[in-house]
């Protein structure tokens, strides 16, 4: 069990050996093109990577969660998060290596040597995002650029005193023979797969659990180290769950692992919406929400994880719906109030919730424009941070157990900060504009080119 779980000298000593060397980023493009005719080879160079990766990303989380400021890593969930990526940790680096018999090894290495080329992949560029996200500035220069980014010499030479790994496209994204694999291959990968199930699993409460350290502690600056983590945290999941995908799904002609190659916009928006709407007319007991119009091209598509952009925009409408129904009443749609000629409200109910989506050259851009009041100029640097919500009540009942955006994170100020890391983890980004007293328009930008790599922290 987690909660008995403790962290020993020895796994000490190999945590921050582990933390000394730099994350490497991989992007959307990389990954489709790699995961569209998977293999047990493919799935052993995939496996092979991520048990290097995982406990790097894992050990610097570790680190940083073990030196937060002001006791702020004293805090009893805090230290739960931090057994839980040390847990993890330890077993990816105990995790027994595929062994092969003479026989099995000659077999693999009996391809003709166009077998041993490498796949030619397009280089990943830094991700847009770091010039204006949470790592503006850093002073140990850890912006996502140069070396830290995975694009330095081979592992473990020393370049100034940082240590250095080789680019993920030598070590990731090699073409493996296509022969048939002995038994030991298919075990380890089945195995490897196994055990990164269990560790997404055993940390889907981390946001959940962080929040409520945070609320434990209630004090000092915390913004930046939680942008870090939280970004730190998508990554991994990224990663683990497309390599669970890859290793346990039937193939299918429109998705490679979590990634669909064809996402349809449309579709991704007409069922967040319809789920907006369903949980406010839910939380509000009434007949019929507030309406929202989608104008967007129908056959809009574009590589992406749909789960990622649901999420988004239906943490979005749920702002607005709430806001438009707060500044009319719950009971604006029978009152009468809202009658023929009554403003913004003229067809005789609330006034409609906007979204609209545009296909520009590198960008798929989605405005979500609403008339609920606005908000304040002074209020707009608050809404970016953790914790800030017009919502009263905040607690976390210790043992629930839920992602990123499920209840109950609505009301604890996560959905907006949140979404906006999810946008930029694919080279996006998430804007808003708000004008006092009339409405809130939000601009989510989402890069179509899929060619930029993780920002990682």
């Amino acid at each position: 069990m987690s909660a008995a779980f403790r962290i020993s000298p020895a796994l000490w000593d190999k945590i921050h050996h582990f933390a000394s060397f730099p994350q490497t980023g991989v992007s959307l493009q990389q990954m489709v093109l790699f995961g569209q005719h998977p293999s047990q080879g493919t799935l052993l160079k995939a496996s092979q990577f991520l048990a290097e990766e995982l406990p790097v990303r894992l050990a610097h989380r570790v680190k940083e969660l073990d030196e937060l400021p002001q006791n702020l890593s004293d805090m009893p969930s805090i230290r739960k998060v931090k057994n839980w990526y040390a847990q993890s940790f330890e077993e990816l680096i105990h995790f027994p290596a595929l062994s092969l018999s003479p026989a099995a090894r000659q077999s693999l290495h009996a391809h003709s040597p166009k077998e041993n080329m490498n796949i030619f992949l397009p280089e990943s560029v830094p991700n847009p995002s770091l010039v204006t996200s949470f790592m503006e500035g850093d002073a140990d220069g850890r912006n996502g650029t140069g070396n830290g980014n995975g694009n330095g010499s081979a592992c473990g030479v020393r370049n100034g005193g940082v240590k250095l790994r080789a680019p993920v496209e030598r070590r990731y994204y090699a073409q493996t023979p296509t022969h048939t694999y002995p038994p030991e291959v298919h075990d380890y990968n089945a195995r490897f797969t196994k055990t990164l199930d269990a560790i997404k699993r055993r940390h889907d409460p981390t946001v959940t659990t962080v929040a409520q350290g945070v609320l434990e502690w209630q004090r000092g600056e915390v913004q930046a180290w939680l942008d870090r983590f939280y970004m730190s945290r998508i990554g991994i999941r990224f990663l683990i769950g497309q390599h669970v995908a890859l290793n346990t799904q039937q193939p299918h002609n429109d998705y490679v692992g979590i990634i669909c190659t064809h996402a349809n916009v449309h579709d991704i928006l007409q069922e967040a919406i319809e789920n907006a709407r369903f949980v406010c007319e839910e939380h509000y007991a009434m007949f019929r929400g507030p309406p929202v119009q989608l104008i967007c091209p129908p056959d809009l598509t574009f590589a992406y994880v749909p789960g990622h952009l649901s999420h988004i925009v239906f943490e979005l409408l749920k702002n607005s719906l709430r806001a438009v129904v707060e500044r009319f009443g719950a009971d604006y749609e029978d009152s009468g109030r809202g009658t023929e000629g009554s403003g913004s409200g003229g067809n005789g109910g609330y006034p409609p919730i906007k979204v609209i989506v545009v296909e520009g050259s590198e960008d798929i851009t989605i405005k979500i424009s609403d008339e609920g009041g606005g908000i304040p100029r002074s209020a707009i640097p608050l809404i970016w941070t953790y914790m800030y919500t017009t919502m009263s009540g905040q607690s976390i009942d210790q043992d629930f157990q839920a992602g990123d955006f499920q209840a109950p994170m609505a009301g604890f100020g996560y959905g907006l900060p949140l979404s906006r890391l999810y946008a930029r983890y694919f080279g996006g980004d998430l804007r808003l504009i708000s004008m006092d007293g009339f409405g809130t328009d939000v601009y989510i930008h989402l890069n179509k080119l899929s060619s930029s790599r993780e920002p990682l922290p």
